[in-house]
C-alpha cells in the first residue's frame, strides 16, 4: 500500500504538449503530442487515458532538384485525432508546443465525424506550420530502430 502511495505522489510523466510514442493499435509506432490528459479514470474510461495528436503519415524527402509543385505536395503531413489508455503511450523527452483550439479539440468534439474532420483540418495545418519552421526535426521523421 505504501509503494502504491508513493507511485501516486510521484511526477507527472504525462502532461500537455509532451511528444509521446504510440505503443498499441493502428497508429502504433508513431509519434504523437498530447493535447489533454486525465491521471484519473472516468466513468466511460475507468483508466487513465488522453487525447493525443499525431502524425499518422509523415512529410518524405525534399531535394534541391524538386520542383515547388513537387515540393509542397510532399511536404503534407497526416494527422490524427485519438484518446488513448496511458498504458499504451511511451512518454519521450522532448516537447512540442501546439496551439490548437481547445474548444475545438476535445473528448466530445472527436466523436462527432463533421467536428473531427474540422478539427483534424485545424490539427494538419499548425503541424505543417511547425514543419516549415523547421523546429522539432525529430518529431517530424520516422521512428525507426
Amino acid at each position: 500500500y505504501n509503494e502504491y502511495k508513493s507511485y501516486l505522489s510521484m511526477g507527472r510523466i504525462i502532461k500537455a504538449n509532451k511528444v509521446v510514442l504510440v505503443l498499441n493499435g493502428r497508429h502504433a509506432g508513431r509519434k504523437a503530442v498530447i493535447v489533454k490528459n486525465q491521471d484519473e479514470a472516468t466513468g466511460d474510461r475507468p483508466y487513465g487515458h488522453a487525447l493525443v495528436v499525431g502524425i499518422e503519415r509523415y512529410p518524405k524527402k525534399v531535394t534541391r532538384a524538386m520542383g515547388k509543385k513537387k515540393q509542397n505536395k510532399r511536404n503534407k503531413i497526416k494527422p490524427f485525432v485519438k484518446v488513448y489508455n496511458c498504458n499504451h503511450l511511451m512518454p519521450t523527452r522532448y516537447s512540442v508546443e501546439l496551439n490548437v483550439d481547445k474548444e475545438l479539440l476535445n473528448k466530445n468534439a472527436i466523436k462527432d465525424p463533421a467536428q473531427k474532420r474540422k478539427a483534424l483540418r485545424e490539427v494538419k495545418s499548425k503541424l505543417e506550420e511547425k514543419y516549415k519552421s523547421a523546429k522539432h526535426k525529430w518529431f517530424f521523421q520516422k521512428l525507426r530502430i
